[in-house]
């Protein structure tokens, strides 16, 4: 008995031990090949006061197309008490907050703004963003402000598929091209074309299609 113990303990360490020396791919697919139970169901899309209609029509057609409950909401104002009045923009973790007590159930809700907005990163207490979602969370928002203004739409969905997998508890991927990348402070959305294999298997995992 005891040597069939120390048996089976050397295989486990063996196996721990390989896990530890698999690229963040492999360890991305491991992850995911195991049962998940899905906790979300539906993505809201919730356009604030000043948004084209006609960026935001196209967001909501093109995600149905790879999820199957995609919600469209009426616009609303953008809350006052998220307004960083210092550089006339908007806190983007205040507006996470806000948009996440008004998700409902099973919901990820997106919040989409045509003014600028902003977080904090290490030392600066306000670093303009693109986008900001929890990783994971119920929330995310994405502006207009900084996307390419001959390239807006495609850079518009792009950013917000990318909080989406934030969302989704999906980190920054190392791939250039993925949608995943880190922005960095920089707009690289020209540059990205696709979830790369073991982003687009986490996205699978959550009903991306």
């Amino acid at each position: 008995m005891t040597r069939k113990l120390l048996i089976w303990g050397a295989v486990l360490i063996l196996i721990a031990s390989s896990f530890l020396l698999l690229p963040n791919y492999a360890l991305k697919r491991v992850a995911c090949a195991f049962p998940r139970v899905r906790s979300v169901d539906t993505i809201v899309i919730q356009p604030f006061c000043g948004m084209p209609t006609s960026e935001v029509t196209f967001l909501y057609n093109t995600l149905q197309k790879s999820y199957d409950q995609v919600k469209l909401n009426a616009e609303i104002p953008l809350p006052a008490s998220a307004y960083y009045a210092p550089r006339n923009r908007y806190k983007a973790d205040s507006l996470i907050a806000f948009l996440a007590r008004r998700s409902v159930g099973n919901t990820i809700i997106v919040g989409l703004a045509y003014q600028d907005i902003s977080t904090s990163k290490g030392n600066i207490t306000d670093w303009g963003v693109m986008g900001l979602g929890y990783q994971p969370g119920r929330a995310s928002v994405v502006s207009l402000h900084r996307l390419h203004r001959n390239n807006l739409t495609s850079q518009l969905y792009k950013v917000v598929i990318h909080e989406l997998g934030h969302n989704f508890g999906i980190p920054h991927c190392t791939s250039t091209a993925c949608y995943m990348r880190d922005a960095e402070g920089q707009n690289h959305f020209d540059e990205e074309n696709h979830f790369c294999p073991a982003c687009m298997n986490l996205m699978k995992c959550n009903g991306w299609k």
